[in-house]
């Protein structure tokens, strides 16, 4: 049996344009999956990777990952989700751009009592990131002080508000006047304005020529000899996106002449890998969410038809915040 659901698709990876709405045929879940019908959709930076091309996919391909929604029917062998329940996930195949879809039960979240589709759907895969970069790929101690890129954006909002709460000097790094006040008001102590000032030559004024002992880089290639310099020795630079492109080749000597500095580049995908550290990461947003430490910004909505006008805003740095597409 199948059903008929609307999504949105490219049979080529390439500009914006090259998504487009389409109705097909779904089947009924599988053994071990579940078909939930999406309440909301995040919009992360991954989706531009996978439109690109960035992230090569086998074509015609969906696109998104990250969603809410309520279980409509569930396949053989699943007993901890039921027709009704609301559920979101962040993570697995691209497809989530989508009215219905099939999903591993074993991906599947409760979303707890008070907490919204909206909010759920924008706070997973940016939450969880937080949580793995702040608490696990280098746990951020009381007193600290983190450079942290993108700061006016989902996940930067999120992470000036979590390490404010571990007790971090947040400094954040934006474009523009505006995007600087919105970061001072999700955490941050100092926000850099890489319109006007020099990253590097900031942070070690403010560090009083330290440098910091972590670095959080999502800009990638326009912003990795700032990073490095920023760094005091043995510092850590985590580069978890590439929103300018690839950052160049990472040189060992460069590194030891640095300071002896460390280089990683981590992923959500392996820090969720297992149902255990899922359960995990996504319990350590809702808690904060519940108890008010974070507060998910959602300032841009799109339509499921207008995906393609949601991509070209998050590329050219129209968003701020969060953005949800409601089908």
């Amino acid at each position: 049996m199948t059903t008929k659901t609307r999504v949105v698709r490219f049979h080529a990876a390439g500009k914006p344009e090259v998504l487009g709405l389409e109705t097909i045929d779904l089947a009924d879940p599988a053994a071990g999956e579940v078909q939930l019908r999406h309440t909301a959709i995040g919009l992360n930076y991954q989706d531009v990777y996978q439109r690109s091309g960035f992230y090569p996919l086998p074509l015609p391909s969906g696109v998104g990952g990250e969603a809410a929604g309520i279980v409509e029917r569930v396949g053989a062998g699943v007993t901890s989700f039921k027709a009704g329940d609301r559920v979101c996930y962040a993570g697995g195949a691209p497809g989530a751009y989508a009215e219905l879809r099939n999903m591993p039960a074993d991906r599947m979240l409760r979303i707890p009592a008070g907490i919204g589709d909206e909010t759920a759907a924008a706070m997973m895969l940016k939450g969880m990131t937080v949580e793995y970069l702040l608490r696990r790929c280098y746990p951020v101690k009381s007193g600290q002080h983190v450079l942290f890129y993108a700061a006016s954006g989902g996940v930067g909002q999120l992470a000036g508000q979590w390490g404010r709460h571990l007790g971090a000097t947040m400094i954040g790094v934006a474009g523009g006047a505006d995007k600087c006040r919105l970061a001072l008001q999700n955490g941050y102590t100092v926000v850099i304005d890489r319109t006007r000032e020099n990253i590097a030559a900031r942070v070690k004024e403010i560090t009083g020529g330290d440098g910091v002992p972590v670095a959080y880089d999502s800009v990638g290639k326009a912003t990795f000899a700032a990073t490095l310099e920023s760094l005091a020795p043995r510092g850590v630079f985590v580069s978890f996106g590439t929103t300018t492109g690839a950052p160049p080749p990472v040189e060992a000597a460069v590194l030891q002449k640095m300071g002896s500095l460390y280089f990683t580049r981590p992923t959500l995908v392996t820090y969720v890998a297992k149902r255990g550290d899922l359960e995990a990461s996504s319990a350590a947003v809702f808690d904060l969410v519940a108890k008010g430490v974070l507060k998910v910004n959602i300032n841009q909505r799109y339509a499921l038809a207008d995906a393609a006008k949601a991509h070209a805003d998050l590329e050219a740095g129209r968003t701020v915040g969060s953005s949800v597409i409601i089908p």
